[in-house]
Formats: structure tokens, C-alpha cells, sequence
């Protein structure tokens, strides 16, 4: 068994930070049923068509779950609802600010009548204070937080490269969920859970919030190397691919001197004789690191590298990860069926012999409709009426 079959979530969801966490939920065994808006459904769905005319992020947070178009506005669709939640474990939902509670899907609303019902909610800024009705998508949340003021080039800030704000959120909403199910495993009892993009993000702004403690100046935008460790980032090669590598410690420093610079002397430089220092004086020393670097190729400086026992990295792009040795080695991709056909897909992260992860398909909009609205004890006339109405 999966950790969590039996266990039931339905969730009114769209975009990212709700279904990473359901589609999570999902690959430990939870059953998962998706509402979504007839006709239209997830908005994620329209993103992009990259994946053989599927959106990238819909068919990467959605495999697993069932999808029952419903529209909630709806009068007819109230008594659905609350069989659903009847049956239900968890209730997720990332609408717009307050949309849950006039639908009367608040956790105080519902408690009484389900007094073992989590309800999550996931929105930009929480359920109080002066930003509770802020709309936010994940790039204002990176810009809120402080996340793009020291990301980027000393020029120009940059945004990550994926969701991250949604995805922090996603993963916070997902592991409050867990804990909430231990939880009432001992007490009977379900639980609110108010998740925050804001704070998900804070939490993971890390180590620059403390660096700039009291005042201080925050660590500078780098690019992409590491601001206050240095050499940690990004060095060209002499056939113009770049290698990546980071030094942590002192005793690692003077091994790099020795064995890939073979300039052994350099550690006594006092320019360079501790980590801040070098910092300080990073556009001399990487000078130096590229006149080596420049008379070897890429495969060589990561050759000299892993002889000296210095962590480096390829700077790989898409294609390059789709055909990761590593990941290969170890097995790690699978297929998952998709309206389109079947498409490669990575196991969760977590790799354990004592279950294997749910990987079914990404569905179709409103594909598991009739079949769950006939397990609520609608019939063919039922179905046919809603459908006419346009509830479903």
C-alpha cells in the first residue's frame, strides 16, 4: 500500500501552488479529484501547448487526479459539493482571495458539519492583515519577498527560471497536509491550514535575510555565482563551454591552488588568504582562474577538478537534462499517459523500497465527470439535466 490510499482530497485549484501539492498528495496514493470550470477548466491548461499541444505546467502538476468539471456557482452544484466533501479528507483550494468563503467552502463554515475535514488554503499574503486581498502571481511574489533584489547581475535583477514562489507554497501546503493527517490520526480531529506564497518565500529567502540582520548591507546580485563564497560560480573554458565550481573551505582552497591551477604559491597571496578576501577581490583572482582555464577544454578543467576532489558541475541546458547519466543510471524516469499520448516523466525525489509512487495519467477536462457524479447517486438523467444546465 501507498501511504496514503484511502485517502480522499478534492481541491478547487489552478495554476501551480495547489496542484504541486495535490499532484504530491497523489504520487503517495491520495485520491484526487480536481474541479475545475466547465468548458475552460485549470487556466493552466492554455499556458502553452509545448507538450504535443499540452501546457508544460499543467501535464508536470496534474497527473494522477481526476477531473470533474463543475460549475460552483452554480445552485445545483451546492448538494454535489457536499456529498464530495462527505467522502473527503482534505479540501484544497487556491481561488481568489475570499472566493472559498462566499462559496461557503471556509473551514468555518464546514467544521461543524465535517468535523474531521482538513481544509487548506493557499493565497499570496494569508487570511489577514493589509494584503489578505491582494491578488498575486508567483513573479510579485518573488519581487514581495525580497527574492529579486539580490538575484540577477549587479545591473538588472532577474527572476528565477521556474515558479518558484508557487512551488515553495506548494511544498509547504503539501507537508502541513501530512502533518495534519498524523495529527488527526490522534485527535479525530481536522485542522485549518493557512498557507502564505509571502511566507513561503521569506522562509526560503534564507541566509540573505540574516546576512543583511539589523541594517547590514544585503549580499549583492552575483549572477550566477555565489555572493559572499568565492570562487563558487560559473568559469568559461577554452573551447567557450562553462564549467561550474565552488570552493567551501580552506583546506579546499589550497588543494585548488595546487592541483588545477599548479600554482601552489598563490595560497600564501594575501590578497586571497580567506574567504572574504577573495570575495573582495574576485575580479583578480578570476583573472587568474581564466588564464588557466583558458588552454583546456571544458572535459579537462572538470577532469583536473574531480582529481583534486573540488565539487563542479556541467552548466547543462533542457536537452542536456533530459539526458542526464545520472538520472539514467539510476532509473528515474517513467512514462505517464496524457490526452496526447504517453510522455517521459521523473519519479518524485525520494527514492524507497517500500511502496512504488503513483504515476497515472495527466487527465482530460472534465474526463472522470459522469463516472463520480454516479458514484454521488446521479443517474443518466441526472447527468444529462446537469450537463443542459450547464453545472457541469
Amino acid at each position: 500500500m501507498r501511504p496514503l490510499e484511502g485517502i480522499t482530497v478534492v481541491t478547487l485549484e489552478h495554476a501551480i501552488a495547489a496542484p504541486f501539492c495535490t499532484r504530491q498528495l497523489a504520487d503517495l496514493g491520495a485520491r484526487v479529484i480536481k474541479i475545475e470550470r466547465p468548458k475552460v477548466g485549470d487556466f493552466a491548461r492554455a499556458y502553452d501547448e509545448r507538450v504535443r499541444g499540452l501546457a508544460s505546467h499543467f501535464v508536470w502538476s496534474n497527473r494522477s487526479k481526476e477531473s470533474l468539471t463543475l460549475d460552483v456557482k452554480h445552485p445545483e452544484a451546492q448538494p454535489l459539493l457536499g456529498k464530495l466533501l462527505e467522502q473527503a479528507d482534505v479540501l484544497v483550494q487556491n481561488l481568489a482571495p475570499g472566493a472559498a468563503a462566499r462559496l461557503g467552502l471556509s473551514y468555518e463554515a464546514l467544521h461543524e458539519k465535517h468535523p474531521g475535514l482538513i481544509v487548506c488554503d493557499i493565497s499570496g499574503y494569508g487570511a489577514d492583515g493589509p494584503y489578505r486581498d491582494k491578488k498575486a502571481y508567483d513573479l510579485l511574489i518573488q519581487s514581495e519577498s525580497g527574492f529579486l533584489s539580490i538575484t540577477g547581475t549587479p545591473d538588472e535583477p532577474s527572476k528565477a527560471g521556474c515558479s518558484i514562489a508557487d512551488i515553495a507554497a506548494g511544498m509547504y501546503a503539501y507537508t502541513n497536509i501530512l502533518a495534519a493527517l498524523l495529527q488527526r490520526a490522534r485527535t479525530r480531529k481536522g485542522c485549518q491550514i493557512d498557507v502564505s506564497m509571502l511566507e513561503s518565500m521569506v522562509e526560503w529567502m534564507s541566509y540573505p535575510l540574516y546576512y543583511a540582520f539589523d541594517g547590514a548591507t544585503p549580499p549583492p546580485r552575483a549572477g550566477a555565482a555565489h555572493a559572499t563564497i568565492y570562487p563558487y560560480g560559473p568559469f568559461p573554458a577554452g573551447d567557450g563551454k562553462t564549467v561550474m565550481l565552488g570552493l567551501q573551505n580552506e583546506r579546499e582552497w589550497e588543494t585548488f591552488c595546487d592541483k588545477v591551477l599548479d600554482q601552489p604559491g598563490l595560497v600564501r597571496d594575501p590578497r586571497f588568504s580567506s574567504n572574504s578576501k577573495r570575495v573582495a577581490a574576485r575580479d583578480e583572482l578570476r583573472v587568474l582562474i581564466l588564464e588557466v582555464f583558458s588552454h583546456l577544454s571544458a572535459e579537462q578543467v572538470i577532469a583536473k577538478l574531480d582529481a583534486a576532489q573540488i565539487a563542479n558541475a556541467h552548466m547543462n541546458d533542457m536537452r542536456d537534462v533530459w539526458q542526464h547519466p545520472q538520472l539514467k543510471a539510476r532509473e528515474r524516469w517513467t512514462e505517464v499517459n496524457t490526452p496526447a499520448g504517453p510522455i517521459p516523466a521523473l519519479l518524485p525525489p525520494g527514492k524507497t523500497d517500500a511502496f512504488d509512487p503513483r504515476m497515472d495519467p495527466v487527465p482530460g477536462l472534465g474526463e472522470h465527470t459522469e463516472a463520480i457524479l454516479q458514484e454521488l447517486g446521479c443517474s443518466t438523467d441526472d447527468i444529462s439535466r446537469l450537463h443542459e444546465a450547464g453545472v457541469i
